[in-house]
């Protein structure tokens, strides 16, 4: 049985130039009330390697960091029901209001989606709503544990795409 979730809130400056969008958080992120609180996600990880900062760090020093260089984190979703952490398992998508964040976002150059099913519902539950044109849109492999077939140092070179805004 599928049960109804709820996303963790925007991590954001309102001068954010990159905003990196994930699908919904998995079951651990969820409980742990963490972006990517899974110790296998290659998230920290790929980020510390980006911003010069080391993954051991506290999460909220991460998350100050990230502001820091400029970097926002959401997800497409702000609600959906699933069973387990799978991305093919999420039904009955509702998307968070992406009008107003980005009227408020005006510095964004780059929406970057972590994995294609943050970029599918992007397209599908957010795009057809829009007021106003996005910025750049660029997808990029998940670092989602489940995402194994690419090594971290692959997923870390196309991941450096970000930093080119």
């Amino acid at each position: 049985m599928s049960v109804i979730l709820q996303g963790l809130a925007a991590v954001t400056n309102r001068d954010a130039k990159v905003l990196i969008l994930g699908s919904m958080p998995g079951a651990q992120s969820l409980a742990s009330q963490q972006y990517y609180a899974h110790p296998r996600n290659a998230f920290w990880p790929i980020m510390a390697s980006l911003c010069g900062f080391s993954v051991n760090l506290a999460y909220h020093e991460r998350l100050v960091l990230l502001r820091q260089h400029g970097f926002a984190l959401w997800d497409v979703l702000a609600h959906c029901q699933r069973q387990g952490s799978l991305d093919s398992a999420i039904r009955h998508e509702q998307a968070n209001d992406f009008n107003h964040f980005l009227a408020e976002h005006g510095q964004l150059k780059l929406i970057a989606f972590n994995g294609a099913k943050a970029q599918q519902s992007f397209n599908k539950q957010v795009l057809p709503t829009l007021a106003i044109t996005p910025p750049r849109l660029l997808t990029l492999p998940s670092t989602s544990p489940a995402h194994a077939a690419m090594s971290l140092e692959h997923k870390l070179q196309q991941w450096l795409h970000i930093k080119q805004r």
